[in-house]
């Protein structure tokens, strides 16, 4: 890899780290979410600090090329992403209904108040 692309690559994540932590510093994105960013952009940035790590590490693997272990290693990275993102909209899914289902609850009880209210004043 050429230097000048090692060094352009580097800045990119460097300043995608940085831009991630001012998004956590105003509260825009939860650090449990962020984690798999910081972990993507360390290692993007020891990659390209050491190119002959890629060549290693698809050889220990039994890798042909290691670009397809570049490519093999975006692919575990998104499912990782989508499976912690599913994990979230579970989660949230959850409480809305939680949340919808008291609301309903609290409607009706206050609906119930009201009725009493009235058949008592007359």
């Amino acid at each position: 890899m050429n230097i000048r692309i090692q060094i352009i690559v580097i800045a990119i994540a460097v300043v995608a780290l940085v831009a991630l932590i001012n998004l956590i510093r105003r509260n825009k994105l939860q650090l449990k979410y962020a984690l798999l960013w910081f972990v993507l952009g360390i290692g993007i940035c020891i990659f390209a600090c050491f190119p002959g790590l890629t060549s290693y590490l698809a050889g220990v693997m039994g890798i042909y090329t290691p670009i397809n272990m570049l490519f093999f290693a975006g692919f575990c990275f998104s499912l990782a992403i989508i499976f912690s993102l599913s994990v979230a909209i579970s989660r949230l899914s959850e409480r809305v209904k939680k949340l919808s289902q008291e609301i309903a609850l609290l409607k009706g009880t206050s609906e119930d108040r009201e009725e009493n209210t009235l058949t008592e004043g007359e």
